[in-house]
């Protein structure tokens, strides 16, 4: 029995001699002199952040222009010192780096919650966690200890104090108090307000995310915890602390320096997560005269529809070559005290139909055409929370229409036929392929209403998906930085032929007519791709056009998520996209969209009703089909003077035979310049699309004059067309409806020629 506890008693003292050697060599480490560049006054990176032509939008140099922030302790308002130690360390004057009552008290509150629910960093273990960043695991804990204790060792509190406050990150890409007082009160630190020093103390907990210029609400939570615990620890009075309150939680204005507000916030976030310390300056891609042009027109838009419930707005433009972000509006006003540091450009919200293209694109490379006739007809559908009957936005139902229109007039019963046709899955897979990372539920959790908009995406995913389509159907990441190479990832979303055919569709406004009628504000003078979105309830207005050369997202709403009086994606984004677009064309050229035709693609004649190939009764138009998908069969449902339709349009036709069926039929046929000969020639190589022989239109009581216009668009002739109206030559590509019948001529430069003749009640 004797040598196991030999054995025991020099095991004890070997461990014994190993924690004395290990405490000795502790305090002798302690005790070591610190080095050089955790006493010297460090000056924090500073950050110049430029447009594209060399503009500063934003600096995070301190106001006077130096690129030295160190502050003296001596200097900072006694406010600031309060603020600080009560919110962070309130006993840093009594410890020598580590509070031990904190660390019990910490240890206390995490075994009984089970989890860590408190911490027990001092001002000196943050100090040190600054100077000598380690781990936040429990050899981290111990290595911050440590250093605290030699920090502790060697400098005093006064010292230590005016290094933590120097070197702290304040968000924004602000480091220490000197640069985060000039950054968000436009102040030193030597004259900020009680309030003002608060919020400052508050930010420390999260820089990032509570800061003013990102949430003014959180900032303001943080700045009352502030006062709450600087009162209760009776450094400040009662009624100072109301007063302190009531201030604003940042300046109520920007300085000449601070441009672009909430594309320079994200950007600068960006930034820290690329880069440990940015510092020096940054040429981004914005361009700050659109921006400002844009901010202004954004502005504009919620004045006009503020009446109808409408409060806030937000656009982005890329360029389609490079991924270039060229301007970024993310509020209307970016110092409004309720929520104008939301940023909507990169918010999720629910975007409506600006995600049927995608859909479509998967359909055509699934083996479906633009001519393909989908049925638009009452259905329901079996889903894992009950029966599901989608509706269109008129509450009607169209019959059989092909794909061209359905997508054109966003109707949504063919979009949801289509999604269950193709498989919730593979519409998701798409849309994730497009960019459109905040879809990160699963399929069944979205289920077929996902071709409707009922997922939560961001305008700057929606802008960079769309680009995608201009640019064949390939997604490729945006860019912000001018001075860095763009990046190389790419992924094809659909092939090219899908995405020409979807672009040919969202650029068609005949296609558009039946479900927006004639006048919109989507027709421009170069050929553009739009799409619009309403979320349900109108609580968010999307639109999107997508040019060869860029790409515009809009979106108009309320950030409270209340629903507006009636404003649809025409009504509500529509002008503000028409607007926004037309800016953007002044600096950059539009470019040539890809056409079917540039592809391979063929034009065959098909019958409007049946998408079929035309026979000699059939209203007929062209259609673009990429090789081999051509159909093949003539029209059946034309027999002589008679329709007849499938069986799956019985019902259908049961409920539309009061004059509704009648009605389709009329205006299929309207569009048709009369019957084809049997042996269905080919149309003439150059004539006018639009408007079309025999249209009628009329003006809408209210409608702005600058929208009630039709386009003037001839085939065939290239791009050298010469106009006339009634005579009189036009150099305009808009005919501006006036009432009376008119005649229209287009001559192209070959000396081919074409008429049609309108009327305008």
């Amino acid at each position: 029995m004797k040598r196991p506890s030999a054995r025991l008693t020099r095991a004890a003292l070997a461990v014994a001699a190993a924690g004395a050697t290990s405490v000795v060599a502790a305090l002798a480490w302690i005790a070591w002199r610190l080095p050089d560049d955790i006493v010297a006054h460090d000056p924090a990176p500073s950050v110049v952040l430029e447009d594209r032509s060399g503009v500063v939008l934003r600096s995070t140099r301190a106001a006077d222009g130096s690129r030295t922030r160190w502050v003296r302790l001596s200097e900072m308002d006694p406010d600031l010192l309060r603020a600080f130690v009560a919110v962070e360390d309130r006993r840093f004057f009594e410890h020598r780096g580590v509070d031990l009552a904190a660390v019990a008290r910490a240890l206390r509150d995490n075994v009984r919650q089970r989890r860590v629910v408190s911490g027990a960093s001092t001002i000196t273990m943050q100090l040190a966690r600054l100077v000598r960043p380690a781990g936040r695991d429990l050899f981290g804990k111990v290595t911050q200890a440590l250093w605290a204790l030699r920090l502790e060792a060697h400098l005093g509190k006064q010292e230590i104090l005016e290094q933590y406050l120097n070197r702290l990150h304040l968000g924004q890409g602000a480091v220490g108090v000197g640069a985060a007082s000039a950054l968000y009160f436009g102040a030193s630190a030597s004259e900020v307000s009680i309030a003002q020093a608060a919020l400052l103390a508050g930010l420390a907990h999260a820089p990032s995310s509570d800061n003013p210029f990102v949430s003014q609400r959180r900032a303001r939570a943080r700045r009352a915890l502030a006062l709450e615990r600087m009162g209760r620890l009776g450094l400040i009075a009662d009624a100072e602390a109301e007063r302190a309150r009531q201030e604003p939680v940042a300046r109520t204005g920007s300085e000449s320096v601070f441009r672009a507000p909430h594309f320079t916030t994200r950007v600068l976030l960006w930034a820290q997560e690329t880069v440990d310390r940015p510092s020096g300056r940054w040429r981004t891609t914005l361009d700050l005269t659109l921006q400002e042009a844009l901010e202004a027109e954004v502005r504009h838009t919620v004045a006009e529809l503020g009446s109808r419930g409408a409060r806030h707005g937000a656009a982005v433009v890329l360029d389609n070559r490079t991924g270039d972000i060229l301007a970024w509006v993310g509020s209307p006003d970016f110092w409004a005290d309720t929520s104008g540091q939301t940023d909507m450009v990169v918010s999720r919200r629910q975007p409506g139909s600006a995600l049927k293209p995608f859909l479509y694109g998967l359909a055509f490379d699934r083996g479906h055409t633009p001519a393909s006739v989908i049925a638009d007809v009452a259905r329901t559908y079996r889903t894992s929370t009950g029966p599901y009957r989608p509706r269109n936005y008129d509450h009607r139902f169209h019959g059989p229409v092909r794909a061209r229109e359905a997508l054109g007039s966003s109707y949504n019963i063919p979009a949801v036929e289509l999604t269950a046709r193709l498989g919730t899955p593979s519409l998701l897979a798409t849309l994730r392929l497009a960019g459109f990372a905040s879809l990160g539920r699963s399929a069944e959790y979205y289920g077929l209403g996902l071709s409707l908009g009922n997922g939560d995406v961001t305008l700057l995913e929606m802008a960079n998906a769309y680009r995608a389509l201009a640019n064949g159907g390939v997604w490729r990441p945006f860019r912000w930085r001018a001075d860095a190479p763009a990046a190389g990832e790419t992924r094809r979303v659909m092939s090219a032929h899908a995405s020409a055919m979807v672009l040919d569709i969202l650029a068609d406004p005949e296609a558009r007519i039946p479900g927006f009628g004639v006048q919109t504000p989507f027709d421009f003078p170069f050929r553009a791709a739009v799409k619009t979105g309403t979320s349900r309830h109108f609580t968010d207005n999307w639109a999107v056009a997508a040019t060869a050369g860029f790409t515009v997202a809009v979106w108009v709403g309320n950030f409270s998520g209340r629903a507006m009086e009636g404003v649809s994606g025409v009504s509500g984004a529509g002008p503000l996209l028409q607007r926004a677009v037309q800016l953007t064309a002044r600096r950059y050229a539009p470019g040539a969209l890809a056409t079917p035709a540039t592809l391979g693609a063929r034009a065959v004649t098909i019958c409007r009703l049946s998408g079929q190939r035309a026979g000699p009764y059939c209203p007929h138009a062209l259609e673009w089909f990429a090789p081999g998908t051509e159909p093949t069969q003539e029209c059946d449902w034309h027999r002589g003077e008679r329709v007849v339709l499938p069986d799956e349009y019985a019902e259908w036709e049961e409920g539309q035979e009061g004059g509704g069926r009648r009605e389709h039929l009329r205006a299929v046929e309207a569009r048709s310049p009369g019957p084809l000969p049997s042996s269905v020639l080919p149309p003439p190589s150059f004539r006018i699309v639009s408007p079309r022989a025999g249209d009628r239109y009329s003006v809408p009581p209210g409608v702005d004059a600058r929208y009630a216009t039709v386009a003037l668009r001839a085939t065939g002739g290239g791009s050298a067309v010469e106009w006339s109206v009634d005579g009189h030559r036009v150099t305009d590509t808009r005919f501006r409806l006036r009432p009376g019948t008119h005649r229209i001529v287009a001559r192209s430069a070959a000396g081919a020629r074409d008429s049609v003749t309108v009327q305008v009640d």
